[in-house]
C-alpha cells in the first residue's frame, strides 16, 4: 500500500514538474515575443526618427540655398537700380559740369572745381557702399545687425523712406544658415514695405535677451486687413522660412494703421 502511495505521489510531482517547465516556457515564450516586438517597433520607430530627420535637414538645406540666392538676386536688382538712380546721375551731373567748363576752357571759380571734387568724392562713397553688398558673404562676415542696418541705409540713400534702427541688449551669435534665413524674411518685409505700404517711416527693433531675439519691423503705411487678403507669397515664404527655423511669426496690420512684423527667435548652440 505505501508503495502504491509512494509512486502516486512521485508521479504528482512528476507531473507538476513538467507543467511547471510548461508554465515557465511559454511565460519565456511570450516574454521573447513582447521583447521581439516591442524591439521591432523600436527599430521601425527609430528608421522614421532618422528619416525624418534627414529630410528635415535636407528641406533646411536646400531652402538655405534658395534663400541665398534670392539674396543675390534682390542684391544685384538693388544695385542696377543705384547705378542708374543714384550713382549715375551723380556722375551724369559731374560730367556734365566737366563738360560745360571744357568747353568755356576756364573754370569760373574754385567753388566749381569743389563741387565737382564733392560729386565724386559722393559716388565713390556709393560704389563702396555697394561693393559690400555685392559680397556674398558679408552677412556672414558682419552679422544680421549690420546687414540690416545696410538695408536701411541703402532705403535712405534712395529717399525711399526715413528709417530708424534700434538695438536693445547684448548681441549673442547665431547660425550662419539661420541668419541668412532671418536676413532674407526682414529683406521680404522691406521689399513689400516699398512696393505697397507707402510708408514714410519705417522702424526696425533688435531686443537680445539671455536666450531670445526678438525682431519687430513696423511702418506707417496704408496697411491692410489681413483676414481679407489672400496671402501672397512673400507672406507665406516669410512664415515658413521663420517656422523652418523654429521661429515665432506674426504680422498685424490695419487699414490706415501700418503694419507691424514680430519674430521671436530662440538662442541655438552654434
Amino acid at each position: 500500500m505505501s508503495v502504491v502511495m509512494k509512486l502516486t505521489f512521485d508521479e504528482n510531482i512528476s507531473q507538476s514538474f513538467e507543467q511547471l517547465i510548461i508554465v515557465c516556457s511559454l511565460v519565456l515564450l511570450a516574454f521573447l515575443i513582447v521583447v521581439v516586438f516591442l524591439f521591432v517597433v523600436f527599430q521601425k520607430r527609430k528608421i522614421k526618427f532618422i528619416t525624418e530627420r534627414n529630410e528635415a535637414i535636407l528641406k533646411y538645406q536646400e531652402e538655405v540655398a534658395r534663400t541665398q540666392l534670392e539674396i543675390q538676386e534682390v542684391t544685384l536688382k538693388n544695385v542696377g537700380r543705384e547705378l542708374h538712380d543714384n550713382i549715375g546721375q551723380l556722375l551724369s551731373v559731374a560730367n556734365l559740369e566737366l563738360n560745360i567748363f571744357t568747353s568755356k576752357n576756364e573754370l569760373n571759380s574754385d567753388e566749381d572745381l569743389t563741387e565737382i571734387k564733392a560729386l565724386i568724392g559722393k559716388s565713390l562713397r556709393e560704389i563702396r557702399a555697394l561693393s559690400k553688398n555685392l559680397n556674398n558673404e558679408v552677412i556672414h562676415q558682419v552679422g544680421l545687425v549690420e546687414s540690416t542696418k545696410n538695408e536701411l541705409n541703402r532705403l535712405e540713400r534712395l529717399k525711399f523712406l526715413k528709417t530708424e534702427f534700434t538695438l536693445k541688449g547684448n548681441t549673442f551669435n547665431l547660425p550662419k544658415d539661420d541668419m541668412v534665413i532671418l536676413f532674407r524674411i526682414i529683406q521680404e518685409f522691406l521689399s513689400n514695405v516699398i512696393k505697397h505700404a507707402k510708408a514714410t517711416h519705417l522702424k526696425i527693433c533688435f531686443s537680445y535677451t539671455l536666450n531670445e531675439l526678438k525682431i519687430t519691423a513696423e511702418d506707417d503705411g496704408v496697411g491692410f486687413e489681413i483676414d481679407k487678403v489672400t496671402w501672397s507669397s512673400g507672406l507665406v515664404n516669410m512664415k515658413s522660412r521663420a517656422l523652418l527655423i523654429a521661429a515665432d511669426f506674426d504680422i498685424q496690420s490695419e487699414q490706415q494703421k501700418g503694419t507691424l512684423l514680430q519674430i521671436k527667435y530662440l538662442k541655438k548652440q552654434v
